[in-house]
C-alpha cells in the first residue's frame, strides 16, 4: 500500500478517535488525539504480564491499577473479555505510568474477520483503552463469525484466516508509517494449529511476532513451543497456571487443582516460594510468557514475584516427564469447527512429519 493511502487511511481513522468519548462511573475518558510517543516503548515483551480475562468491570480497573503498583510492565487483554473500557480508566489515572512504558496486547474477536471491520475493531480498541497504539495485536481464534447475528456463533465460510491476516498487516504498516503515533507495533495469533500457523507463513509480508495459546504442566505441548523458539515466534502461554480457573470447573472435574499437586508442593518447597510462583518460574524458565489473571493485589504481587524462581535444565527435563496432555480450553463443538488439529488434545485429523509446520 502506498504510504499516501495509507496516512489517508490513518487521518480518518484518528479523526473517528478522537470523536470517541466514553463515560464510566461519571468520569468522562479524554479524546484521543495521536502523536509520536515521546519515549522509546520497552524493546520486547516482558516475561510476566497481568491476564486481563475474567476480569470484570471494576474488578478490570483495580487489577490494573494494582499491577502497575507492583511494577508490571505488560498487560494481555481482548475485546472479547468485555472489559477493555474499565482497564482504559486505569490506564487514564493519574497514577498509571506513561504509555511508552508497559506493553499492551489486544485481540481481534471472530465476528470481527472480515477485512473492512478489522480496522474497526481496532479503533474501538484502542478507543476504550484510551491509546494510539498498541504492542501487540493478535488474531484471537483462527475462526470467522458471520458479523451481527444477534450473538449467534455462524462460520464465515468466506473470510479465510489469510483475508484476515493481511487486514492485521496494515495496521503494523500504519504503526511504522506514522512513527508510532498509531498502529498496531506487532501483529500475532491465538489458538492457532501447525496447519493454520504455515497458512500464515507462507503469505505473510509481516509475519506473526507472537503466538499466544494454552500451555502449562498439564498441558506443556514441548515440541510445539520448541518450533516457535527456533521459528523466531514467541509463545504467550495463557492459563499458566492450568485448571486453577473457575472457568475450567466442569473439564476433568476429578483432577486436583494444580496449586493442590503434590509434585508442584515439593518443588515449591525447595524453591521456598509459592506454588503458583513455582509453576510461574517454570513457564518462564522455558522461555515462555506467562500472563496469570487476578484481581487481587497480593497475588498479582506474588505472581510477578515468580521472575526469581530459577530451574535447572535438568528440573525441566523431570518437569516434562509429568505432562499430563490435558487441554481446558476447546470450543471446537460449540462452534462447530476442527480447532487444535495434531496438537496435543486436539483432533488429529491432520498430522504433520516433526519438526514441520
Amino acid at each position: 500500500m502506498k504510504t499516501s493511502t495509507l496516512l489517508s487511511i490513518l487521518g480518518g481513522i484518528s479523526s473517528t478517535i478522537a470523536s470517541k468519548v466514553h463515560e464510566k462511573d461519571g468520569e468522562d475518558q479524554k479524546p484521543i488525539t495521536p502523536s509520536p510517543p515521546k519515549h522509546e516503548p520497552i524493546s520486547a515483551i516482558p516475561p510476566v504480564g497481568l491476564g486481563l480475562w475474567n476480569s470484570k468491570g471494576k474488578d478490570a480497573t483495580k487489577a490494573t491499577l494494582s499491577a502497575f503498583h507492583n511494577d508490571y510492565t505488560h498487560l494481555d487483554g481482548a475485546a472479547a473479555y468485555g472489559n477493555e473500557d474499565y482497564v482504559g480508566l486505569a490506564l487514564s489515572d493519574k497514577k498509571a505510568p506513561p504509555r511508552s512504558s508497559y506493553w499492551l496486547t489486544s485481540k481481534l474477536w471472530n465476528s470481527m474477520h472480515q477485512p473492512k471491520n478489522v480496522p474497526i475493531a481496532f479503533n474501538k480498541t484502542l478507543s476504550e483503552y484510551n491509546t494510539t497504539y498498541l504492542d501487540l495485536y493478535l488474531m484471537h481464534w483462527p475462526v470467522a463469525f458471520l458479523p451481527d447475528r444477534g450473538g449467534r456463533s455462524i462460520i464465515d465460510q468466506d473470510t479465510s484466516i489469510t483475508d484476515t491476516w493481511a487486514a492485521m498487516e496494515v495496521l503494523a504498516s500504519a504503526y511504522k508509517a506514522s512513527n508510532g503515533a498509531y498502529g498496531a507495533r506487532h501483529i500475532g495469533i491465538s489458538n492457532f494449529s501447525p496447519r493454520q500457523i504455515d497458512q500464515i507463513m507462507k503469505m505473510c509480508t509481516i509475519c506473526p511476532y507472537a503466538h499466544e495459546f494454552e500451555t502449562h504442566p498439564y498441558l506443556q505441548q514441548q515440541e510445539f513451543v520448541n518450533w516457535h523458539h527456533r521459528a523466531g515466534v514467541k509463545v504467550i502461554a495463557y492459563s499458566p497456571l492450568a485448571n486453577i480457573n473457575p472457568t475450567y470447573k466442569d473439564v476433568m472435574p476429578d483432577l486436583k487443582p494444580i496449586l493442590e499437586d503434590q509434585l508442584w508442593e515439593a518443588i515449591a518447597k525447595k524453591k521456598n516460594c509459592t506454588v503458583a510462583q513455582a509453576i510461574l518460574g517454570w513457564g518462564v524458565a522455558r522461555d515462555t510468557v506467562v500472563i496469570p489473571k487476578s484481581v487481587h493485589e497480593k497475588r498479582i504481587q506474588e505472581n510477578l514475584a515468580s521472575l526469581n524462581v530459577k530451574f535447572s535444565e535438568e528440573e525441566l527435563k523431570e518437569i516434562n516427564k509429568q505432562d499430563k496432555k490435558i487441554r481446558f480450553n476447546n470450543p471446537s463443538k460449540s462452534w462447530g469447527v476442527e480447532l487444535f488439529e495434531g496438537l496435543d488434545d486436539g483432533t488429529n485429523r491432520f498430522l504433520t512429519a516433526d519438526g514441520e509446520l
